[in-house]
């Protein structure tokens, strides 16, 4: 079985390139990694006076501007021409834990009917309580797989399969019509209801972990929870029928139950401020098309998206 890696990155860092070089080292080991990357000079810079083969060898890279990035349309770039049996997605920031990582994605395919898996992450060790919670609450210590026959169950969590670390059987993904463009948010989400609905299912591999997290200002969840939103107002047909919102009150009453447990319960003050901060992002979100363009403007993380869109 062949492996192809797509990554989109935007200002990497150091810790893309470690990334790069554990996912060389896996057990089974990647035939390619492809590196689509937003603005070439960033890349440029982390990779100078490095020793890295950028001819293919080690990896390659397909450069795009800000303008023409797109959560869909550019994964979907990185999988062009690819001949590998499964495509792995995942982001810059997310470290494989150890050397078995696709190994144990690799093998949650075996369940009948699975065309996709994602894997488990863990919160970095600068991780806020609170977004160690979140990756506990989406990322639960037992491994599952999921089909249509769960929606009623698990409502809007039937689709939830996250690009930081995923991997598709690369014929599905392209008879299924690959990723779908214009995404501002939840490409990995749209394509997830596409698989549920022809019948296909989703695994998650809880022994297949990466770690990845991050300490979002009230702000930064803001701006997050607008655009995600957006990408639902967008798929009203993968949306409307499952909602996000009692899915959300779960979040915040289990959240609480963690505080207390952790001996920290004071932190559900900050908690739930940054948690009023994602619902008027979201809700404002769900109704974008009554906002003026200057008042989207200010409240998405992604303005290209829009001005693209709107061109």
């Amino acid at each position: 079985m062949t492996v192809d890696i797509v990554i989109p990155t935007y200002k990497p860092d150091e810790r893309l390139l470690t990334i790069i070089k554990k996912l060389r080292e896996q057990t089974v080991a990647p035939n390619r990694i492809v590196l689509i990357n937003t603005e070439q000079r960033y890349l440029d810079n982390l990779l100078r006076g490095k020793s890295y083969d950028k001819t293919g060898k080690y990896f390659e890279v397909i450069n795009v501007s800000a303008r023409e990035f797109d959560h869909g349309a550019t994964r979907n770039a990185g999988a062009a021409g690819s001949i590998a049996d499964y495509l792995l997605f995942m982001t810059q920031d997310a470290m494989p834990a150890d050397d078995t990582l696709i190994e144990k994605m690799l093998k949650a395919f075996d369940k009948t009917g699975v065309a996709a898996v994602y894997a488990r992450q863990l919160a970095n060790e600068d991780a806020s309580l609170g977004e160690r919670f979140s990756r506990m609450f989406n990322y639960p210590a037992d491994s599952f797989v999921k089909t249509g026959e769960d929606k009623e169950r698990l409502g809007i969590k039937t689709y939830f399969c996250s690009n930081a670390c995923a991997m598709y059987h690369r014929e599905v993904f392209e008879r299924l019509g690959r990723f779908p463009k214009d995404m501002i948010f939840n490409e990995d989400m749209v394509f997830a209801h596409t698989l549920i609905e022809n019948g296909y299912a989703i695994a998650y591999a809880a022994d297949a972990v990466v770690y990845h997290s991050h300490n979002y200002t009230n702000m930064q969840q803001f701006h997050r929870n607008f655009d995600l939103a957006v990408s639902q107002a967008m798929h009203p047909e993968v949306f409307e029928d499952v909602s996000s919102e009692s899915e959300g009150k779960t979040y915040v009453k289990e959240a609480f139950a963690y505080f207390k447990k952790e001996k920290k319960p004071l932190y559900f003050v900050p908690f739930a401020m940054q948690s009023a901060f994602r619902l008027a992002g979201y809700k404002l979100g769900k109704n974008y098309e009554k906002l003026s363009r200057r008042q989207i403007l200010k409240c998405t993380a992604s303005p290209n998206f829009f001005h693209k869109h709107w061109s």
